[in-house]
Order: structure tokens, then C-alpha cells, then sequence
């Protein structure tokens, strides 16, 4: 039966046929088709009603709620236009996930007839369940009411099914008591808040013009594509989207063949169509490519403001599991959906600027006299030296853990690297004495048809968490399925304390008689002497900068979620968002909350699931592998011939290893404690390593047993049968 279980998944891979490409369009034609953009808003609406939205959007205004019912109809007229019945209002609760409630723009008349209406009123508000999405004990369950209220900053959307269309309105999410209930309510905050203290410092540093200042974002989304066929007899991939058994192929990513090689055919094609979708919702997709572990690729966009972003990274995960069912494959989006290969990561790609100023974290050819950009690059250091932890517990999920630290994933100690140019200018300021920069220089390959190229002034570093790219700061820690709101909101809250700080400070010295630049220059010396332990250019992986960065710097070792998550109820970090308006202290607990009961439920679901799987697929295979050994064992010495049991003893020993390990495993799932930290440690620190040795006992089992036998698809075929 095992046998017939995992042919028929192979001869239905066989058996596909790729899916038709499609007429490739051009760009312009694609671009945006699905996005009510300014541009379409122009032509549709009365050129004051317009320049008020322009203002909002641009300037941070106050939405004029007497133009919502214009947008309305226009918005409506142009949806239904394109063949849209429905409307959505979408918004981003605490799951990671998408969340909508889709109604039509049916309006029945009292002549029997219908029309199509859309106001301002729904438009800009609607009402889904406030009790029954993950809240944290903000709502109970007969406390129902939840608003959305609609985002003007984040364009309306056609999403487009083989169904039909559908128009797409992003929203925040809260409470009927006010509090937020989704990701994009502290996000906009946390912009808010991070404004208001760059634009001050700025202006300190004299510039009169001085236009508002977001934060950027652009997320590299590594993802694995694996044949649903295979999927589809992996209970593990399906609820828990890894596998939780699996011996290793004997070719992996060793070699380093795959990453950046020859994209396989039949991915291009999911590719292209992905890229289609994408830029029809004007997600500005830039790249794509293999990545280290087979079956492993990567997507990423151009930077765009933060919130933008954030909306447009969750249509790209939705985008690629889609599209990855009408090709015939599963998108895994877990951080580690095979073991001993590389996991996914997200890395975000975050950095600050306004119209004006430009990008305030370009360090420009000369950084040591670029007194802008080192105040910024300064605050960015005080802030995450102050709150690495924090950084750390945003990160913190049950698949993130088995990533960091592992082949790419940089550690879970928070450090910055800055480079060999940078760091060398902020030690100078330490040391009181900025003589000068380092340049990038040029690159000669003494061959005449090659051109020099421009080299840059510092190396990057893949086991740092937070490093210095160039002209923005890369948070590479990040998870593959997870919101990219957690982090930027994270980010710009300690960068707005941080600048707080460096504005109060530098308005002292120079209220104190000190010009503005050696102001800047002692401020600067300040941060570097109590926060310059946080810069670490080596090797994280090594076990001296582990050591060194606990015992000799003061940096925290977070290794699990389970020791990360309890940092969100710190006082200082309620302190944090309060102090900077982006949460309040219930707010802020609720996400301790949730995010701790996602935690839990995660490795639970994996613990029932290993026990099942163990008792009910593994089980019978070796022991049908036993018998028919036995058999045949005693078939030949009835014979007269040879026998020779040893392989057979090793079978029965490691059936005896795995048969206690599930015992081991039921008795502790159901030795729980109470408490949201005891459980969390109690799944760390018990559950997991008793489903990990469980796991070894069945992953050893797996090369010994006659592969008709096996009834799991295995990593050889996962990986490398497409």
C-alpha cells in the first residue's frame, strides 16, 4: 500500500503537462491594471475633491470625510466597470495572514429592480467580528463589534480569481473600544511617531523645507516550491507546513548548485505568472532567483513606503500560493520546511527619507563629514543596542527558532554591522578624533575587454541580524511567513526614541553655546561610548562572539520564542510605545498574548501530529518490514542457508527507541503547566527535544527499511523531483 501510495505521486509528476505561458504583455500594459491609482482617481474625480486626497496621502493631512462619497463613486464606477460585483474592506489581523469580508454592491429597489451603489459611508467604515480573530483578551466572546476603518495612504485594488473580481480596500482593524486589533494600526503609528522626531531633528540641523519623513521597506521572500502530489501525502507539510520526519537525501545543497543556476522550466513559467499577477496589482516585483537549498527560490520588490509595502508583501504571499496550486505545487512559506538544509528568511531591506532631504541613511562618497546621515545612522545604533530584545521577540515564532543561527540565518544575539568604512569613522568618534573615510575604489581584472568596476567601501556580512547595506539597514532575522508590520513597526519606534534623544541632547549643547557641529560630534561620541558594544563586524556563528557578545558586551542570547516573547511585557518596552504613541500597555499585552498562544498551538499541532503519523504510517511500515525479514530469515535457514539478523536487530532496536519516544511524547503533551511563560518553556524545553529524539529514532529507521515499505514521500524525492 506504501509503495502504491508514493508511485502514484511519482507517476502523477511524470504525467504533467507544463501549464500554457501565457501572450507575454508589456509593462505598461500590465502595470497597475488592477489599482485604482492617483492617476485613475484624477480623471475620475473634481479637481479640488482630488487635490484633497493628494493632500492626504502626501502631506499626512486629515481625511476630508466629505470626499469619501465622490471616491466612493468613482472607485465603485471604475471596479464595476472592469466586472466587479464585490467589494472587500482588507485588513491584517494577528495571524500573519490576510483577512476580508467581501459584500456586494447590490442595492434591491422597491420596484423589484436593482443597481449597483457604494457610499462614502461604507466606503470608509465597516464592521467584521471584533471577537473571533486572535486578540489577546482585548474582546471577549459576546464582545463582537470590530470596525474597519479605510486606509487612503494604500491604494484600493481589483483582486482577480477565475471567479471573478473583486474591489479591494485596505483598512486598519480595531476594537469598538479603540484598541488595535491588526498589524497596520501600529504600523501607521509607529510612521507617525518616527515623523514627528526626524522632522524635528532635521530641522535643528537647519533646514527650513523639511517634507515628512517615512520609513522604506523591501522584503526578499524566499519561498520552497514542492509537488503537491507529494504535499498531498504529507500530513506534516499540509497542517504544519514542515516536515517532521525525513532522513536526509544524499545530495542537499553541498555541492552549491542550485543557488543562482538555471531557474527549472516549469518554475519559470510559476514565476512569470506570479510576476503577471504582481505587476497587475502594481507590486513593483525586481527579482527572482534560485536560491542555496534545492527547490528554494526568492522573490523580492523595489523599496516602497513602509505600509505599502506591508500591504504588497502579503499579496505577494498570497500571489505565490495561488498561482503555486494552478502549476501543480505546493509554496511553503515555513522558516525551516526541511531539516538540514537552508530555511526562508524575509529579509527586510528598511531605511528612512522624506521628498527633501532624500534618503536620510546614504552616507554619501564622504561620510565622515555627512553630519545628517551620522545623527541618523547614530540613533539607529542607540536604539537597537537599547532594544535589541525587542527586535528579537518580534521575530520570535515556533518557525523562526529553527532557522536562526543555522546555514544563513544569521543568530539570535542583535547586533550591527556596519562595515569596515563605517565602523572605522564611528571608532574614530569614540576615540574623539574623525580624521577622515575610507573610499570604495575600483576593482582592475587586468584583462582589457573587462570594465573596472566600482567597488564598495565596506564587505557584507550574512551572519549579521541587522547590517548596513549600503544606503539602508537589512533586518535579516526576519521570518518567511511572517508579517513584515511586526518588524518595520519595531524599527521605527526605537529609531523615533533614539532621534527623540538625539534632538533633546543636541537642542542642550547648543542652547549651552556649542556649535552645531561639535554638538553633533559629542552626541555622537556619546552614543559610540554606551552603545557601541552592539557593532560586531566577525563571525556570528562563532562561539567566542556568543561568549564575548553575553559575558563581555551585555548583549542578550534569546535563543527560543519561548525566552524572547516575555521581553513584550517588560516595563521599558511598555514604556517604549507609550512614550511614543504607537501602543498602549493592553495593546501591547494582548500581542504578548497572542503571539505566546500561536507559539504554543504551533508545537503542539507538530507534537499530535509526529504522534500520529509515528503510530499510524510509520509504525506499520517497520513492522511489515520485520515481518517480511523474519520470514525470509526463516525461509533460508529452513533451507539450509546462511542467515544473518543483524540488520534486522538494528530495525527491532530502533523500533524500540521509537515506540518509547511516543510514549515519552503523549505523557508530556498532556503534563502542560499553566501560565502563558510556563507553557511556552514547557514546549521548548520538553516538548521539542522529545519530538527531536523521537524524529531521530524514525529518520535512522528510514535507510534501513525496504523503500516499498516507506509510506512518506522522502527529502530526494521532495527536493528534487519536479
Amino acid at each position: 500500500m506504501s509503495s502504491a501510495v508514493r508511485l502514484s505521486a511519482l507517476e502523477k509528476i511524470e504525467s504533467r503537462t507544463p501549464v500554457p505561458v501565457k501572450p507575454s504583455e508589456s509593462l505598461e500594459t500590465l502595470w497597475c491594471e488592477n489599482v485604482f491609482t492617483l492617476e485613475k482617481m484624477k480623471r475620475a474625480l473634481p479637481k479640488e475633491v482630488f487635490k484633497s486626497v493628494q493632500r492626504t496621502i502626501r502631506e499626512n493631512g486629515k481625511l476630508d470625510v466629505g470626499v469619501a462619497n465622490a471616491v466612493a463613486q468613482a472607485m465603485k464606477e471604475w471596479a464595476t466597470g472592469k466586472g466587479a460585483l464585490y467589494y472587500a474592506h482588507v485588513f491584517y489581523p494577528l495571524t500573519n495572514l490576510t483577512a476580508e469580508k467581501h459584500d456586494g454592491f447590490i442595492a434591491p429597489q422597491g420596484d423589484g429592480s436593482a443597481i449597483n451603489e457604494f457610499t462614502g459611508k461604507l466606503l470608509v467604515q465597516g464592521e467584521p467580528d471584533g471577537s473571533s480573530f486572535p486578540n489577546g483578551g482585548l474582546r471577549s466572546t459576546f464582545e463582537a463589534r470590530g470596525y474597519t476603518a479605510w486606509d487612503i495612504t494604500s491604494p484600493a485594488y481589483l483582486m482577480e480569481t477565475p471567479n471573478g473580481l473583486t474591489l479591494c480596500i485596505p483598512t486598519i482593524f480595531v476594537s469598538w473600544t479603540g484598541e488595535a486589533l491588526d498589524k497596520k494600526t501600529p504600523l501607521l503609528r509607529s510612521i507617525a511617531a518616527m515623523n514627528r522626531q526626524a522632522q524635528r531633528l532635521l530641522r535643528l540641523l537647519g533646514n527650513t523645507d523639511v517634507a515628512p519623513v517615512n520609513s522604506s521597506c523591501g522584503a526578499e521572500q524566499e519561498y520552497f516550491l514542492i509537488d503537491n502530489a507529494f504535499t498531498a501525502r504529507r500530513s506534516d507539510l499540509l497542517l504544519a507546513g514542515r516536515t517532521l520526519f525525513g532522513a536526509p537525501s544524499a545530495k542537499g545543497q553541498q555541492f552549491d548548485d542550485h543557488y543562482f543556476g538555471a531557474i527549472p522550466e516549469r518554475v519559470q513559467v510559476f514565476m512569470q505568472e506570479v510576476e503577471r499577477e504582481l505587476y497587475k496589482l502594481g507590486v513593483p516585483c525586481k527579482t527572482r532567483h534560485n536560491e542555496v537549498a534545492p527547490s528554494q527560490f526568492e522573490i523580492a520588490p523595489v523599496f516602497e513606503a513602509a505600509n505599502v509595502a506591508t500591504d504588497h508583501q502579503q499579496l505577494i504571499m498570497t500571489t505565490l500560493r495561488a498561482t503555486a496550486k494552478r502549476h501543480g505545487f505546493t509554496c511553503l512559506l515555513h522558516e525551516k520546511p526541511f531539516a538540514g538544509i537552508n530555511g526562508s528568511g524575509k529579509h527586510v531591506n528598511w531605511s528612512v527619507g522624506n521628498a527633501t532631504q532624500g534618503n536620510l541613511l546614504d552616507p554619501g562618497n564622504t561620510p565622515h563629514d555627512n553630519v545628517q546621515f551620522l545623527l541618523f545612522c547614530g540613533a539607529v545604533i542607540r536604539g537597537v543596542h537599547r532594544f535589541g530584545p525587542l527586535l528579537r521577540s518580534v521575530i520570535a515564532t515556533a518557525g523562526n527558532d529553527h532557522r536562526l543561527g543555522a546555514n544563513e540565518a544569521p543568530p539570535a544575539i542583535i547586533s550591527i554591522y556596519l562595515g569596515s568604512q563605517l565602523e572605522d569613522v564611528f571608532n574614530q568618534i569614540r576615540q574623539g578624533d574623525l580624521k577622515g573615510s575610507s573610499s570604495a575604489g575600483v576593482m582592475e581584472f587586468g584583462v582589457d575587454t573587462l570594465p573596472p568596476l566600482q567597488k564598495d567601501a565596506g564587505d557584507r556580512n550574512r551572519t549579521s541580524p541587522f547590517a548596513f547595506t549600503g544606503n539602508r539597514f537589512e533586518f535579516r532575522a526576519v521570518g518567511s511567513n511572517q508579517s513584515v508590520a511586526g518588524p518595520l513597526v519595531a524599527m521605527n519606534t526605537i529609531l523615533a526614541d533614539a532621534l527623540q534623544w538625539v534632538a533633546d541632547e543636541l537642542e542642550r549643547l547648543i542652547q549651552a553655546g556649542k556649535p552645531l557641529n561639535e554638538a553633533a560630534f559629542e552626541v555622537l561620541r556619546q552614543v559610540m561610548n554606551e552603545h557601541g558594544n552592539v557593532i560586531f563586524g566577525g563571525d556570528g556563528y562563532s562561539s567566542e562572539w556568543h561568549r564575548m557578545a553575553v559575558e563581555e558586551r551585555g548583549l542578550e542570547n534569546l535563543r527560543t520564542s519561548a525566552q524572547a516573547l516575555p521581553v513584550l511585557e517588560r516595563p521599558e518596552i511598555a514604556e517604549l510605545f507609550e512614550r511614543q504613541g504607537v501602543l498602549s500597555r493592553v495593546e501591547l499585552q494582548s500581542r504578548y498574548e497572542v503571539y505566546a498562544e500561536q507559539y504554543i498551538l504551533a508545537i503542539e499541532v507538530e507534537a499530535k501530529l509526529a504522534l500520529r503519523i509515528a503510530r499510524t504510517q510509520i509504525a506499520p511500515a517497520v513492522q511489515a518490514a520485520l515481518g517480511d525479514m523474519a520470514s525470509s530469515l526463516a525461509e533460508r535457514k529452513a533451507a539450509g542457508l546462511a542467515t544473518d539478523s543483524r540488520l534486522a536487530d538494528r530495525i527491532a532496536a530502533l523500533e524500540g527507541e521509537m515506540l518509547n519516544q511516543i510514549d515519552a511524547l503523549e505523557r508530556a503533551l498532556g503534563q502542560a503547566p499553566h501560565g502563558s511563560a510556563a507553557h511556552m518553556g514547557h514546549c521548548a524545553d520538553v516538548l521539542l527535544p522529545t519530538m527531536l529524539q523521537l524524529r531521530q529514532a524514525v529518520d535512522a529507521l528510514e535507510p534501513l527499511v525496504d523503500d516499498s515499505l516507506w509510506p512518506l514521500p522522502t527529502y530526494q524525492e521532495m527536493l528534487f523531483v519536479r
